[in-house]
């Protein structure tokens, strides 16, 4: 069997208040993404969100159920988020290929019951991120890519959080359940994400960074904005934000990361912010 999965459970914020760093890492932090000729999926109890990536390097992929779903198949009663972040590769859809190149995303809805994942080059294969979330109703699949996508520009180089934010699979887009995906690529020069801080309430979020340089890392902080934490990650790392904690990160150069997030609604805008000077 190629695809992998361990489950996470849901804490308060009291109780990560009495977490040491090991702790810390063990309950948020997806330390492994992607594997060689692998499925690698994280089953959060967080709205029942499942991150992960596929990665097919000398065969295809193709994404089984697992026991947590208690489903004949994968997406039974899910929609899934898919946006490569490696070489060019082929998401077929119930027979229907999809070929996905570098930053470049897929929606598959509820319903669809064989999806495969496979590479064009072994020697440059591609890296499937997968967010997954449970879905009420069939839409239709669809491929998204970066010039597709609705652009926010926010920040400056002066507060150093200049950034292009890249709205993927989300409501003003594609038609989706509650999943919501996108990317945000920082400026050179820029180090901050997601400043001013925010939480929301009815959505949980997951966090995965990417091309950050070789030797470089990125302090992803979070908990509620009165005691926060942080978790250092490397390059292809994932990290889940529960509804109660603050998502913001520095990094010690630019960097790229993907946001998903699913909840009550799919109001990207529905946030309670923090201002700067507020956080402890």
């Amino acid at each position: 069997m190629s695809v992998h999965y361990k489950s996470r459970y849901a804490i308060g914020p009291a109780e990560t208040k009495t977490l040491d760093t090991a702790a810390l890492r063990a309950n948020f932090l997806i330390e492994t993404v992607f594997a060689d000729d692998a499925i690698q999926l994280v089953y959060t109890h967080y709205d029942r969100y499942i991150a992960g990536g596929a990665k097919p390097v000398n065969k295809p992929l193709q994404l089984e159920t697992i026991d947590a779903l208690r489903a004949p198949y994968f997406l039974e009663r899910r929609e899934l988020g898919i946006i490569n972040v490696g070489g060019a590769g082929m998401v077929t859809v119930d027979g229907e290929g999809y070929e996905l190149g570098f930053k470049e995303a897929l929606y598959v809805g509820k319903g669809n019951e064989k999806v495969v994942f496979s590479s064009n080059d072994a020697a440059a294969p591609a890296k499937f991120y997968l967010n997954s979330a449970p879905a009420h109703h069939a839409y239709p699949t669809k491929k998204v890519t970066k010039a597709e996508a609705e652009i926010v520009e926010l920040g400056s180089l002066e507060t150093a959080n200049h950034r292009i934010i890249n709205k993927l699979l989300v409501n003003s887009v594609i038609e989706t359940c509650q999943l919501q995906m996108g990317m945000t690529e920082l400026k050179v020069g820029s180090v901050w994400n997601t400043m001013p801080a925010h939480t929301h309430d009815r959505r949980m979020e997951v966090y995965f960074y990417f091309e950050i340089p070789e030797g470089q890392a990125v302090s992803h902080f979070m908990g509620q904005p009165e005691e926060t934490r942080h978790i250092w990650m490397h390059n292809e790392q994932a990290v889940i934000s529960p509804p109660w904690s603050v998502h913001a990160g520095a990094g010690t150069s630019s960097y790229t990361f993907i946001w998903g997030m699913a909840g009550e609604n799919l109001d990207y805008d529905d946030m309670d912010k923090r201002a700067i000077t507020d956080l402890k």
